[in-house]
């Protein structure tokens, strides 16, 4: 491949490069860099997607003070998940129940490690999950099939149903992981019985067939950026999870593809972002939606925000997954053949973020 200023480029040696240094996107930052390296760029006129981001458009704001009251109050929530998780697969929360000294915790110790001294960082940069359940890196696909590498670093973090030891996190952001873990996982509880209801099936369903059974909790760090125009925070994609719990800063920058246009998902103090993954399209053949989305560079920041996957994703599981029987009929036949969380994952890390949701590769 050839750059327009004639200086050979191999995409593969400047990413290894680059992940050799160990410092990501925020060493470059740091070194004071003013224009975006080539790795960076995306491909001319793929920026926009082609797509319009409209302004006037909302994502649904669903208010759960009122989902223990009553049996009436809990059926006017379930009504307000379903319409959103069938048109939207996005909504914010408010009175979720996480106080939020809670989530200004985790906040500030996602922040609080990236922003650490690289050496200290340096000890728990891996590419390798089943080495290391607390992992710090730039791009988890940096070496897939991706068109361009995102503005963002991250750590990732198994947090249930076998967390790491405390001492194995960093001690950065240890207390506040703990924490927030236990009152995501007390909302995924919940969030799973009314979407449970919603399908019109038994509260417990989705629970029973292990969808709140394990967290991955990842915390995104993306620096300023000098020439925003030309890369993304994160690429368009979809998320390899059931359902899916993110906090973000009052920065925002979150979009997601709604009728043909990026919307904006405007920040409110205190509310969560949930969507469906993946996973809960599949087993609900359809009926709710995992809706694509990204995060465009920005001159302003850094930007944190901290995503709860409910997935076991790259961990071994030989639990099938496939259009839920109670679901399918002669009318609605499964649309998806069975698939393992793994089998699934390790096709959509091969084939990276950007472009059509890996679902299409097992639409039957």
């Amino acid at each position: 491949m050839v750059t327009n200023n004639s200086v050979e480029f191999d995409p593969y040696i400047e990413r290894k490069a680059f992940d050799e240094t160990q410092e990501g996107v925020k060493g470059l930052v740091d070194a004071k860099i003013t224009e975006v390296p080539r790795i960076f760029h995306i491909p001319q006129g793929s920026l926009t997607d082609k797509k319009p981001s409209v302004s006037d458009l909302e994502i649904p704001i669903i208010d759960f003070a009122s989902v223990h009251v009553d049996t009436a109050s809990r059926e006017a929530v379930v009504e307000k998940v379903k319409h959103a998780a069938e048109k939207w697969g996005f909504f914010q929360v408010i009175n979720h129940g996480i106080p939020l000294n809670v989530l200004k915790e985790i906040e500030d110790g996602g922040r609080r490690f990236h922003e650490e001294d690289p050496e200290v960082k340096k000890r728990y940069f891996s590419r390798d999950f089943s080495a290391n359940k607390f992992v710090y890196n730039s791009n988890f696909d940096l070496y897939s099939a991706s068109s361009s590498v995102n503005w963002r670093d991250a750590f990732s973090c198994y947090m249930a149903p076998d967390p790491p030891p405390p001492e194995e996190l960093p001690v950065a952001c240890r207390d506040a992981m703990i924490e927030y873990t236990k009152h995501v996982m007390s909302l995924g509880d919940l969030l799973f019985e009314l979407l449970s209801e919603a399908l019109g099936l038994k509260s417990e369903t989705l629970k029973n067939m292990d969808c709140l059974k394990s967290l991955l909790m990842i915390c995104n760090y993306y620096p300023p950026c000098p020439q925003p125009d030309l890369t993304m925070g994160i690429s368009q994609h979809s998320d390899n999870s059931f359902l899916t719990i993110l906090l973000q800063d009052n920065i925002g920058g979150l979009q997601i593809l709604h009728q043909d246009s990026w919307v904006d998902v405007s920040p409110i103090p205190g509310a969560l972002v949930i969507n469906m993954g993946d996973f809960l399209q599949l087993i609900t053949n359809d009926k709710f939606v995992s809706a694509n989305h990204r995060v465009p560079a920005n001159r302003e920041g850094p930007r944190v925000s901290i995503a709860s996957f409910f997935s076991s994703s790259a961990l071994p599981s030989s639990t099938v997954y496939g259009p839920m029987k109670e679901l399918v009929s002669e009318e609605n036949p499964p649309k998806y053949r069975d698939i393992t969380i793994k089998e699934y994952t390790d096709g959509y890390f091969v084939k990276g973020l950007g472009g059509t949701s890996y679902l299409s590769n097992i639409r039957i």
